[in-house]
């Protein structure tokens, strides 16, 4: 099958990446699609997908969500896609290239993207089954259906991104995950020796081995040719089932070779300035298997987009030119937020490091200064939310010190800039090249007034997403600068802000979402049925004021249970496979035998996985919405009560075994922290709550990590707050120290009923004391002096909170209406969901997931739900 070139040119794009597909979209532009034939061979059976976050697969996310490629759009422009068909040969003289199938294409222009390919260590055993590469959405289907017949341990060559993201996903998978780095860090290109301790002592801290220092030696495969172990260059072995090279990748330019178009000395196909290959002005090369001009091959999207846009340029006869690319990247690994920008080693000649590490925190962050108070460059790690003004900031001196823009916030000097400290040209988006003076002409020029908007007018923030949170500061900025009135209502229903909604409910005590939104919701959204922003929102407005103005406290009752979130829906936690996990309340973390018993034989009854959580509780996973109420009904009869872990209200109080028996403990933690989490237990907020105590200043039970911590000193006890830890860390401020207990509880009760009264919808403490004017210093005018004369009232709150408080799971079991909402099926309540199956490991049971597959396994592969020993 053949076809040549007609009186339209025609394009061809062999590759069909992230970057072939921003190709495609900037001929789309530039009106070149209209002018010409376009032909893409694509080698993988489908569209371009998102690489980038090719993990999230397991994680839950489908193919189609990953998809780049909207068919619309390949219809609508007259593309011709050809998945699964990749180019074998180019004929340059001729102007052809052929496919695999045999589909021989005439070009005008051709346009090779095709990306690059997982370099596999030469070593012994390198092909032995149970060897793969982590790099295309068939590598992962294959890595798990390996995993799920033989394997429980994994190891993977290579501590860069790609390596600790399939280090991740093997954990995931349920294997005990293994890391072999060769260089003494991890993430060597990223972060330097500080930045690497930090991340290691995170990432070990999550179960993951990590070896760095050393290399693989040999593969070592059993009498059936399945890998069973490795060997180091170190001198140790390693036993293993499973290896994953992750070593980083080559440029794919064999197919440039073959037709005899230029390369580097290291790989990469020869480029000029616009992308053209060196010798041939009809073909260009972009992406990772093009080595630009400055002689470097760019591995990442940003400057793969970038070429792409100069390509289409070229073609379309415009100006534009590619020379270099920032390196910037921020990154989420494992959960962990790990940065670099600009000259993040310092090689710069005389410039000076200024570094903050919080080791127990995993907390580290770097900056590259010039003798003339330049910022040069940074690292980051653990905490990246600085990374998109810090970046943009590169180049130019400051407006503040460089000690203040690495102290954590509330560690007593740090700084936040805001967008106005970035000059214009500071470039706010790497992916697209879009500085902070374009988003403001799109805001003054092309009168945008959202975000999506400036999306759309710059394609800033359409990339790796990092600086969107930046962008939505500018907007706002630029728009309040404009004297523009910036809406900051709660949704689309509602143009008050949450904070004003509270204050509407317990004045009026409106105990009605309908009631609210019909008479204060926007015009067009009275009558109406509300959002998913706001109507959980307003429940949890609703069921944190319930005592006081005299609504149902319960959230399954009435008008309540259609407003609330997946997990109270069902008072548990939805998991992936469709199953709940149950977490009873204990509280401060102490137990009696008897109880744990109690919880072993439920466990074991009803076939839970369990496992002790952070918070010092005992989770079990694997229940089917019908067995709910069974599982409770046990609990309850043995004293136990709703642990609210799937609420937005207080979790834990955490405790060390203080005073009682430690030697170094001087109040006694543990009694604390029951009266503690009894008293707010319930306690419906804006986010979750956190807290602990610890009995002495050696911190053993982390309270600067919580919301609300309480340490105990000789005189009384110190009570922090605003603290965090997670994908945000932040150390906690101290808001009174030496305090009794009623001292204690009386400025917690303030706090927290202050928190719940003005904080923003799925606002941590954390961000909320950031947020406040005036910060800590007001906070603490308002719950400890009693500045705007509402403490009595904010008492007051809390106490009628204690005293109707009143456990849900109790409420429900005792209820046989309320128990009919507890079936898989309301059409066949007593059919159990089918696809809730599990399968078995380390003598407990697990979600079975077909990762990536289509239908049902085999029944007798498939352990049925509940009862299984």
């Amino acid at each position: 099958m053949s076809a040549t070139p007609g009186a339209t040119p025609t394009i061809v794009l062999v590759g069909h990446g992230m970057v072939g597909q921003r190709f495609l979209e900037a001929l789309a532009e530039r009106g070149l699609t209209a002018t010409h034939r376009v032909v893409v061979l694509c080698e993988e059976p489908r569209p371009a997908y998102d690489r980038v976050q090719l993990t999230s697969y397991f994680s839950g996310t489908t193919p189609e969500e990953l998809s780049l490629t909207d068919e619309e759009f390949i219809a609508a422009h007259g593309i011709e896609l050809h998945v699964g068909d990749p180019a074998e040969s180019v004929d340059r003289d001729t102007r052809t290239v052929t496919a695999r199938s045999g589909l021989t294409v005439g070009y005008d222009v051709l346009v090779l993207a095709t990306g690059s390919y997982p370099f596999v260590p030469p070593v012994p055993g390198k092909d032995a089954e149970g060897c793969f590469v982590y790099r295309t959405i068939e590598d992962l289907l294959a890595i798990e259906e390996y995993a799920r017949r033989r394997a429980t341990t994994g190891a993977v060559v290579g501590g860069g991104l790609l390596g600790l993201e399939a280090a991740g996903a093997l954990r995931g998978l349920g294997l005990a995950a293994h890391i072999v780095e060769f260089a003494p860090r991890l993430m060597p290109v990223q972060v330097d020796d500080g930045g690497g301790a930090a991340l290691l002592r995170t990432i070990e801290g999550m179960g993951l081995t990590v070896h760095t220092g050393t290399g693989t030696q040999e593969i070592v495969a059993g009498e059936d040719g399945a890998v069973t172990g490795m060997r180091l260059s170190d001198g140790s072995e390693l036993a293993t089932d499973m290896v994953v090279f992750s070593a980083g990748v080559r440029p794919r330019d064999q197919l440039a070779r073959d037709c005899g178009l230029a390369v580097g000395e290291r790989g990469g196909i020869s480029v000029d300035a616009q992308c053209r290959t060196v010798g041939d002005p009809r073909v260009f090369a972009i992406g990772e298997c093009a080595q630009a001009v400055d002689g470097r091959v760019y591995g990442l999207v940003a400057p793969g987009y970038e070429q792409a846009e100069t390509a289409a340029a070229t073609i379309a006869a415009d100006e534009a030119e590619f020379t270099g690319a920032d390196l910037s990247t921020k990154l989420k690994l494992l959960g962990v937020d790990v940065a670099s920008f600009g000259d993040a080693h310092g090689t710069a000649e005389d410039c000076l490091d200024v570094v903050y590490s919080d080791s127990r925190a995993g907390l580290y962050k770097k900056l590259v200064i010039g003798r003339d108070g330049t910022l040069l460059g940074g690292i980051l790690v653990g905490d990246a939310e600085a990374y998109g003004t810090l970046r943009a900031l590169t180049g130019s001196v400051p407006p503040v010190s460089p000690e203040s823009l690495v102290l954590p916030a509330g560690a007593g000097a740090g700084v936040r800039l805001g967008p106005s400290a970035l000059p214009d040209e500071a470039v706010i988006c790497s992916c697209h090249n879009v500085t902070k003076g374009a988003i403001r002409g799109a805001v003054t020029e092309h009168r945008c007034t959202t975000v999506p908007e400036v999306k759309k007018c710059t394609k800033a923030g359409t990339g790796c997403g990092s600086c969107v949170k930046v962008l939505g500061q500018l907007v706002t900025a630029e728009l309040e600068a404009s004297g523009v009135e910036v809406d900051t209502g709660l949704c689309g229903c509602f143009a008050r802000t949450r904070e004003e909604l509270y204050e509407i409910v317990l004045a009026l005590r409106i105990t009605s979402y309908q009631d609210l939104l019909d008479r204060y919701g926007r015009e067009g959204a009275r009558g109406g049925d509300g959002c998913e922003i706001c109507k959980p929102a307003i429940a949890s407005v609703i069921a944190s004021l319930a005592p006081s103005i005299g609504a149902d406290g319960y959230i399954l009752d009435g008008e309540q249970a259609a407003l609330q979130d997946t997990n109270d829906h069902f008072l548990a936690n939805l998991q992936k496979n469709g199953s709940y996990s149950v977490v009873p309340r204990v509280p401060g973390g102490e137990i009696a035998p008897e109880k744990l018993i109690v919880i072993g034989e439920i466990a074991r009854d009803f076939g839970l996985y369990t496992k002790i959580t952070g918070g010092q509780r005992i989770d079990m996973f694997g229940a089917r919405v019908e067995q709910l109420p069974l599982i409770w009904a046990r609990l309850v009869d043995a004293g136990f009560e709703s642990g609210h872990a799937y609420g937005k209200s207080l979790r834990t109080v955490k405790s060390c075994v203080g005073s009682t028996w430690c030697r170094y403990g001087v109040q006694d933690s543990v009694r604390m922290a029951i009266d503690l989490e009894l008293r707010y237990r319930g306690l419906r907020s804006p986010h979750k709550l956190k807290s602990a105590v610890s009995g002495c200043a050696r911190e053993c039970a982390e309270a600067q990590s919580k919301d609300f911590g309480v340490i105990a000193t000789a005189n009384g006890w110190n009570l922090y707050v605003g603290g965090n830890g997670g994908a945000t860390p932040r150390h906690a401020d101290l808001l009174a120290q030496d305090l009794s207990d009623a001292e204690l509880v009386r400025l917690i009760d303030r706090f927290l009923m202050f928190y719940i009264r003005t904080a923003d919808r799925l606002e941590r403490t954390s961000v909320w004391l950031e947020r406040v004017p005036g910060g800590l210093d007001h906070v603490r005018d308002v719950v400890v002096h009693d500045s705007l004369g509402i403490c009595a009232e904010l008492e007051s709150l809390m106490a009628a909170h204690v005293a109707g408080y009143r456990d849900e799971w109790a409420e429900t079991v005792n209820d046989p209406e309320k128990l009919a909402r507890f079936v898989s099926f309301v059409n066949a309540p007593h059919t159990p969901d089918p696809v809730v199956g599990f399968v078995p490991e380390r003598d407990q049971m697990k979600p079975d997931l077909p990762l990536l597959s289509i239908g049902m396994r085999p029944a007798d592969d498939v352990l049925e739900g509940s009862a299984q020993r």
